[in-house]
């Protein structure tokens, strides 16, 4: 039979060798080999009984070998062509049973899995079915001979999909239905488990500001709530507090915005100024460093060792920021920045007596004492009016400037007697303007830039005073103009929340894709409001004056 005839080659045998069974190839050997081999295998091996130690089969087939060495003398019974059969141990493993060396194989070896087929798409199922309608026969549902073939030559898929694909769509066709070709393979698999808003919603919110707290509480486990994060259905919040906002206040904040929009764009088509004469103005304190600051080592690296007088008596600076709204050609290149400077609440202050650290007379930065009216005043005129001068655009005729700045004591009004005699310099005329109580919102730096600025300086890690006040003037000069000039952009945004609100905060800031209407060529200059809510909040305002 052919299992025995591979059976005879695996073991090393040819068709003129026996190898003891009674196979079709071997009826025609010599009878009398195998008679000479069984007498040597009865008279060399002979009974056994249990436990006795089997002789070796090699010295066996040796000797065997030695008593049928055929001379130049042949003998009887045994033929020219006939050969020792190969021997074996049969204790030890054949050649085949050893795996043979990675290094040795060759890619198919390797690799002799047959490719998978890919899975098969809706767009790919609709193009075969396309193909084989093309391939119908006029007046039947029966396609032409070699259609099947032809498809799955040229789509790479069985006989079985093919057929698969077509009797789908006859089906649809009895069914007076159109052909829906959408597979169900998405329904397949462990079905993910859902969690309803409301069974979220009815949780305190003390009892989900933590993965763990929520999965306990959802009787689900932390990874299943964490996935859920990744897959956005659980989002994660910091909740930050906000200001509280009184009537008065929600009414000053609608009026300051509805002062925003252009008078003759109202009611029809609101939209806001272009508010490139405007400059905001807001004093931040700047700390030396943090007291928890993050960075990234390398394996073995050893733990940055940090030091401080004190966690709580951080040397700080008081700074004040003037920024207006840059400029842009129309090839898009920067033509100002809107960058007028920062200026630190500093005093230059000599050393009164020798320490370790310095000698008497040494000149020393020091923080002023206290930010009052009069640090206002003279910060005010002695550099931020030498700024606008040095830096503001070149323009015709007289500029008025509005400088917005928030309600804080130490910030003095148009009407001070000292600022009435600057205000007017060189063709500028510089009108002191208080943005709405409360709302910081209302400002390009506490919106935005100064968190910005705060993030580049920290970077620097400056270890003196002296090495603080230039981190900062420099985090605020490599700061790009293309970050300030989104944040002037979100206060337009911000505007039309508030009037969506009715002057009050209880909203998100709005991110409104600027980076991609930019890149798209849509990127306004001036955002408009929605009519509806400026009509409604011009509508309050005149109701509360009204009551007044």
């Amino acid at each position: 039979m052919a299992s025995d005839q591979e059976e005879d080659e695996f073991l090393g045998f040819s068709d003129d060798e026996g190898d003891g069974t009674n196979s079709d190839s071997d009826y025609n050997d010599d009878e009398a080999t195998q008679n000479a081999v069984s007498e040597v295998n009865a008279h060399q091996i002979g009974d056994f009984e249990q436990n006795q130690q089997l002789p070796d089969l090699n010295e066996v087939g040796q000797e065997y070998a030695q008593e049928c060495e055929v001379g130049p003398h042949h003998t009887s019974g045994i033929s020219d062509n006939h050969s020792v059969p190969f021997l074996f141990d049969l204790n030890m493993p054949t050649q085949q049973e050893f795996p043979p060396s990675p290094i040795h194989q060759t890619e198919t070896e390797q690799n002799h899995h047959k490719p998978r087929t890919p899975r098969i798409n809706n767009e790919l199922r609709l193009e075969i079915l396309l193909f084989l309608l093309l391939r119908k026969e006029k007046h039947s549902d029966e396609l032409i001979h070699g259609t099947n073939r032809q498809a799955v030559i040229k789509f790479g898929y069985t006989r079985k999909t093919i057929r698969l694909i077509w009797q789908r769509a006859l089906a649809h066709k009895a069914a007076m239905d159109s052909y829906f070709y959408d597979s169900k393979y998405h329904n397949c698999g462990r079905k993910r488990i859902q969690v309803t808003y409301e069974s979220i919603a009815s949780i305190a919110m003390g009892d989900r500001t933590t993965i763990i707290d929520l999965a306990r509480m959802l009787n689900l486990s932390p990874t299943t709530v964490w996935r859920m994060v990744k897959r956005k259905q659980i989002k994660p919040h910091s909740s930050p507090l906000n200001p509280g906002i009184s009537e008065e206040c929600k009414m000053a904040r609608m009026k300051w915005v509805l002062g925003l929009l252009m008078d003759y764009s109202i009611p029809n088509d609101p939209t806001y100024y272009s508010m490139y004469d405007f400059i905001h103005i807001d004093e931040k304190w700047f700390y030396l460093t943090q007291k928890s600051q993050r960075v990234y080592l390398a394996n073995n690296e050893p733990f940055p060792h940090r030091k401080g007088k004190s966690r709580t008596k951080i040397p700080k600076f008081m700074f004040m920021a003037a920024v207006a709204r840059p400029r842009w050609g129309q090839d898009g290149q920067c033509e100002w920045d809107g960058k007028l400077g920062i200026f630190p609440f500093t005093d230059a202050v000599a050393a009164k007596r020798t320490s370790k650290n310095r000698v008497k007379g040494t000149i020393e930065t020091k923080p002023i004492k206290s930010v009052n009216q009069i640090a206002t005043r003279a910060m005010l005129i002695n550099y931020l009016i030498p700024a606008i001068k040095e830096k503001w655009p070149p323009h015709e005729g007289e500029r008025v400037i509005y400088i917005i700045q928030d309600n804080a004591k130490a910030h003095i009004l148009q009407n001070d007697q000292e600022w009435q005699q600057h205000y007017k310099q060189d063709g500028f005329t510089l009108i002191l303007t208080q943005q709405p109580a409360n709302s910081p919102d209302c400002n390009i730096l506490d919106l935005g830039f100064f968190r910005s600025i705060q993030s580049l300086m920290h970077k620097k890690m400056p270890k003196t005073v002296e090495d603080l006040s230039g981190a900062v003037t420099e985090a605020y000069n490599e700061l790009h103009a293309k970050t300030l000039s989104n944040v002037w952009m979100s206060l337009q945004y911000v505007g039309n929340e508030i009037l969506k609100h009715k002057g009050d905060n209880d909203y998100q800031l709005p991110h409104n894709k600027k980076k991609i209407l930019e890149d798209e060529g849509n990127l306004p200059e001036q955002v408009k409001a929605p009519r509806w809510a400026v009509n409604e909040c011009k509508q309050l305002v005149d109701e509360w004056r009204a009551n007044q």
